[in-house]
């Protein structure tokens, strides 16, 4: 096989003989080094690189270059090789410009010149980049095809659902030249096609999917949804950032465990676009990658992850706890972490419901984005969620409106965030602003707000909802005991409340984590009083495993 490459960008000529030698000095036996004296060459050289079918690892581009500085370089390379590990060569005065582009291009890693050494300052950087390139899928986009139409719901979630798990795909309009010739290859006629049939999801071997359901699309690209055996020593319901903490820890710790996903891996957290308050990643994290890396965590150490299953029951059968699914199909295990997190709440103004999926998405920022290209968004939301998603798709859209109900974000946004929104120029907070009515025929088509200076109709096609947390609880019957709200109740707050529907075991000192049932545990958002953050979910998975220990010890 050809050696990938490993390309840098660099309009001083002395500049980029340097970075080019110190790269063969170390990578030259494993890896090609290309290198160009101004960003259009190097565009050039990628081009003609991609049609030659060479494999890119990483692509270093100074910051400052005329015609096009290494932020805009790097934005138009990743369009032809979205896998390469993306650094940001700058001087010292230019770090907050390279802050910035990791919102802008997802970069991987900026790097101050000169780095003298190169073994304390640059190797060890480079090393773990593209030790990361090697590890990660790069199947080529083309080898699973979704074609659909722009305002399909179900095209929409099965695009959603890919994405979320880190599944590459290439998207075809239905209506599209290219999309129009592989539906009629692929059987579905030569005329308009019911929207029925669609999406059509054809994998890299040929195999044609016609509407797939999840379950049915989750085993086609891969994804495990039949458990192993049918009795485990820990089952975590729940995918988030504390089932995945469970998962790893339970796994690690010799436990058999299985962790049970509905959607995808990450939970909430897992849409965000960019965690930067995130204990070790100084330079911040997207949800999707933070996810990715906990997920092979847990199947390093033998953890199974079973995805699309839903479910719908919990019962206590002596000493077992009976974890039941939609399909009929059930598991068993000694002790159960719950960990099924919480999803933003509906919006209840007129005319929303029937547009989710057209125009109207709780979340998914991230796999809308670059639809919103040049284009006015609004988003509803106050808290970290919305926040992130207002400054991801800044770089996209042209004009990004937050709508805010209270009279500000100090409230629930950590203070980063309102400071980086507040820099950003293309974004507008609405305070004492909401949503009241939703238009559009096949899709979203304008907005009605009501705020101080009254009601006014908005012309969009994207709203994205960032608010509220709903705990997803009501599956479990009366079995466990939860609040008001639906959260789970665990520790002292079993023992403080006031009323109950059953006489419910008390024990003198309950664990903090444990529910009215011994050994059914509870871990981050869906738990009551928990604090919302992705830091402090993937603590009490590990406490939660912790407990689950003092238990089976006992039991």
């Amino acid at each position: 096989m050809d050696k990938p490459v490993i390309v840098t960008v660099d309009d001083d000529p002395g500049v980029s003989r340097a970075v080019a030698r110190d790269l063969r000095r170390r990578y030259g036996q494993s890896y090609r080094v290309v290198r160009a004296d101004s960003a259009p060459q190097g565009m050039d050289s990628v081009r003609e690189m991609r049609l030659r079918g060479d494999d890119v690892a990483a692509i270093l581009a100074d910051y400052r270059m005329p015609q096009m500085n290494g932020v805009e370089f790097l934005e138009q390379a990743m369009d032809l090789y979205p896998y390469a590990r993306r650094v940001l060569l700058t001087a010292y005065a230019d770090t907050d410009a390279a802050i910035q582009a990791i919102n802008v291009v997802d970069l991987d890693h900026y790097m101050l010149k000169p780095w003298d050494p190169p073994e304390e300052k640059f190797y060890p950087v480079l090393d773990a980049l593209l030790d990361a390139w090697q590890r990660a899928e790069r199947r080529e986009s083309d080898e699973l095809r979704v074609v659909g139409a722009r305002w399909s719901a179900r095209s929409y979630e099965v695009r959603d659902f890919l994405a979320r798990n880190q599944v590459p795909y290439r998207w075809m309009l239905a209506d599209s030249p290219e999309g129009a010739q592989l539906l009629t290859a692929a059987g579905e006629g030569d005329g308009e096609v019911s929207p029925a049939r669609l999406p059509l999801v054809v994998t890299g071997e040929g195999t044609k999917l016609v509407a797939p359901d999840t379950s049915t699309l989750a085993a086609a690209v891969g994804l495990s949804t039949a458990p192993a055996t049918d009795f485990y020593d820990l089952v975590v319901i729940g995918g988030g950032p504390g089932g995945l903490g469970a998962a790893v820890y339970g796994a690690s710790e010799g436990l058999r465990t299985v962790m049970v996903e509905q959607h995808a891996s990450g939970g909430q957290a897992g849409q965000s676009s960019r965690i930067e308050n995130y204990l070790g990643f100084p330079d911040g994290v997207s949800g999707a990658q933070l996810a990715d890396r906990a997920r092979r965590q847990a199947l390093k150490f033998g953890a199974e992850l079973l995805t699309a299953r839903t479910v719908t029951s919990l019962e206590v059968r002596g000493q077992a706890k009976v974890v039941g699914f939609a399909d009929g199909g059930s598991i068993a295990a000694h002790t159960v972490i719950l960990a099924t997190g919480v999803s933003y709440r509906r919006l209840s103004a007129p005319g929303l419901d029937d547009l989710v999926g057209r125009g109207v998405y709780y979340g998914a920022a991230v796999t809308e984005a670059p639809e919103c290209r040049d284009r006015e968004v609004y988003i509803v939301g106050a808290a970290n969620s919305a926040g992130q998603g207002a400054v991801y798709l800044s770089g996209y859209a042209c004009k990004v409106h937050l709508v805010v109900r209270g009279d500000g974000l100090e409230k629930s946004m950590s203070h980063y965030l309102i400071e980086q929104i507040a820099q950003i120029p293309n974004i507008e907070v609405h305070t004492g602003t909401e949503i009241v009515g939703a238009e559009g025929d096949d899709h979203l088509e304008r907005l009605t707000l009501k705020g101080p200076d009254g009601e006014r109709t908005a012309e969009t096609e994207w709203l994205f909802v960032f608010i509220g947390a709903e705990p997803y609880t009501d599956w479990l019957g009366e079995t466990i005991e939860r609040d008001s709200r639906g959260f789970v109740l665990t520790g002292p707050d079993l023992t403080a409340a006031e009323s109950r529907p059953r006489n419910w075991p008390l024990r003198r000192e309950p664990y903090h984590l444990e529910t009215n049932v011994p050994g059914v545990f509870a871990a981050g958002d869906v738990r009551a009083d928990s604090i919302k953050r992705v830091a402090s979910a993937v603590g009490e998975g590990a406490m939660a495993v912790a407990l689950v220990h003092r238990y089976l010890e006992k039991t």
